[in-house]
C-alpha cells in the first residue's frame, strides 16, 4: 500500500526539522586536538625500568586527555608511547615541567634510541 499524502507531509516535515537542527560539534569551533604516537628503544634489559620512569607523574600534566606506554611485543627492548594532548602547545608545555624535566633527566641513561614516530589529530575517542 502505497504511503498517503499525510505520510509524506509528516516525514517531509519531520527529515526538514532533522535537517535544521544544529550538530553538536559543528555548533562550536574548536582547536584540533593532538596527538603523538612513538617508539623509545631502552638499552638491553632497561624496558621495565624505562617504562617505570615514563609512567610516574603523568596524571599531572595540563592538557593532557590520555598518556599511555606500552610494550612492545616483539622487540624485548621497545617501548610505545601514546598521547593525546589538547593542542600541540599543551605538548610543548608539558615537556618544560618540573616532573616531566627530572624524569627525562632519570630516563637518558637507558634509552637506546628512537624508532617510528607518527603525529595525529585525534577526532573520536573515549574520554
Amino acid at each position: 500500500m502505497p504511503p498517503n499524502r499525510r505520510d509524506i507531509v509528516t516525514l517531509t516535515g519531520a527529515a526538514i526539522a532533522l535537517a535544521a537542527a544544529p550538530f553538536p560539534l559543528a555548533a562550536k569551533e574548536t582547536t584540533p586536538m593532538y596527538g603523538l604516537i612513538g617508539q623509545m628503544m631502552a638499552t638491553p634489559g632497561d624496558r621495565d625500568a624505562l617504562v617505570a620512569i615514563l609512567a610516574e607523574g603523568t596524571d599531572a600534566m595540563p592538557g593532557c586527555h590520555s598518556y599511555v606506554v606500552a610494550t612492545d611485543g616483539e622487540n624485548p627492548d621497545a617501548i610505545w608511547i601514546t598521547e593525546v594532548w589538547d593542542g600541540k602547545e599543551s605538548h610543548a608545555a608539558s615537556l618544560k615541567l618540573p616532573a616531566v624535566q627530572a624524569a627525562i633527566a632519570k630516563a637518558r641513561p637507558i634509552i637506546a634510541g628512537f624508532g617510528h614516530r607518527f603525529e595525529t589529530t585525534p577526532v573520536a575517542g573515549v574520554r
